[in-house]
């Protein structure tokens, strides 16, 4: 069982102690773990890895389709970059890895492409790595097939292990368009581990200009809007609950888009969501009182010792828009059929 705590406030995040996911029948789990490990219409074969001093180079056909970069000076946390999409055209963020963009602001130097992290840890701010903190990768158990398999601790700034996770990167094409399916489990070690209710998380991109919503903060000619699974635009998806969230926009002349899969399983799911229009879109189910104004605390999450949290989420890079990319339905055989498990969520039951 994993024991997760959650601080009393009825509703969404009513008090429990352990926390247990449903499952309405073995065929459904079945059918939704597959959904997640074997994604419908992949292309099976063309994806290659290298394995280099400070980085896993993943290639598509022959050509780059990202980095899985871990090491290196100055390395607070493992990152992908970049994020290249439908055409091999580029959708995250350039700096502060490569070269400025045209019209690509230097700020926030710690939104680096795609990333996993959270700004209160025990106290320790692992998304912006101030105070030293920092995500160090101590294995690569796999990088073939398709697939990373690696494993990191979460180091306070002396050097304390504050948790450590196992996470699976799982590349794929389905048509022009590609997939990235990322799972991480966050297990406690000797002492509880709290996952704090901060804006400032968790699993996330930073697009590059183009993606920009301009009426919202974004870099001046961006074209991108938002989307989610609740039909709510641009602004008003920022600290919604929604299944998935799509950013879309006209890149190199191309219409192109990035879209998040929060799985059914995961905690609070749907979550909420942390989608700025200057480029910043991160899936965060732990912020709950900077995303809807409730108390304090509200959003808190501790693994007890030697327990775990698992999320899963699929990122699609794809061209069109959201209607154009069918993104409902994809995320509708994403996670196969019917609701066949339940969220970690308050009030439910756990079995792993």
């Amino acid at each position: 069982m994993m024991s997760l705590h959650f601080p009393g406030t009825g509703g969404r995040g009513q008090a429990t102690t352990a926390v247990t996911r449903r499952r309405s029948c073995v065929g459904g789990l079945v059918c939704m773990l597959a959904a997640f490990s074997s994604p419908a219409g992949a292309v099976e074969g063309r994806v290659g890895m290298e394995r280099l001093p400070d980085r896993v180079r993943v290639t598509l056909d022959g050509a780059e389709f990202t980095n899985y970069i871990y090491a290196g000076p100055g390395r607070a946390k493992p990152v992908l970059h970049p994020l290249l999409g439908p055409h091999g055209i580029r959708l995250t963020r350039s700096w502060p890895l490569g070269p400025l963009l045209a019209g690509e602001p230097k700020d926030h130097p710690h939104q680096e492409s795609f990333w996993f992290a959270h700004g209160n840890v025990n106290g320790h701010d692992f998304w912006t790595g101030r105070g030293g903190a920092r995500i160090e990768n101590v294995a690569l158990d796999k990088a073939a097939d398709g697939v990373i398999e690696a494993r990191c601790r979460w180091l306070a700034a002396d050097g304390t292990e504050v948790c450590h996770d196992r996470r699976t990167m799982r590349f794929a094409a389905e048509g022009d368009d590609r997939t990235i399916d990322h799972e991480i489990t966050i297990t406690a070690g000797a002492v509880p581990v709290v996952f704090g209710d901060t804006k400032e998380g968790t699993m996330a991109v930073r697009v590059r200009p183009e993606l920009t919503v301009a009426a919202e903060g974004g870099t001046s000619g961006g074209t991108g809007h938002y989307l989610n699974a609740a039909d709510e635009r641009d602004k008003r998806v920022w600290g919604r609950p929604a299944a998935w969230v799509d950013l879309s926009g006209a890149v190199e002349n191309r219409s192109l888009g990035v879209a998040c899969f929060d799985h059914p399983a995961n905690l609070r799911h749907p979550s909420t969501w942390h989608a700025r229009g200057y480029g910043l879109f991160a899936a965060n189910p732990f912020g709950l009182h900077d995303f809807t104004g409730a108390a304090a605390g509200t959003g808190r999450v501790e693994i007890a010792p030697g327990k775990s949290l698992t999320l899963r989420h699929r990122w699609l890079l794809h061209a069109g828009d959201a209607a154009e990319a069918r993104i409902a339905d994809r995320y509708a055989a994403w996670i196969g059929p019917g609701d066949a498990i339940a969220p970690v969520e308050p009030g439910a039951a756990e079995d792993r």
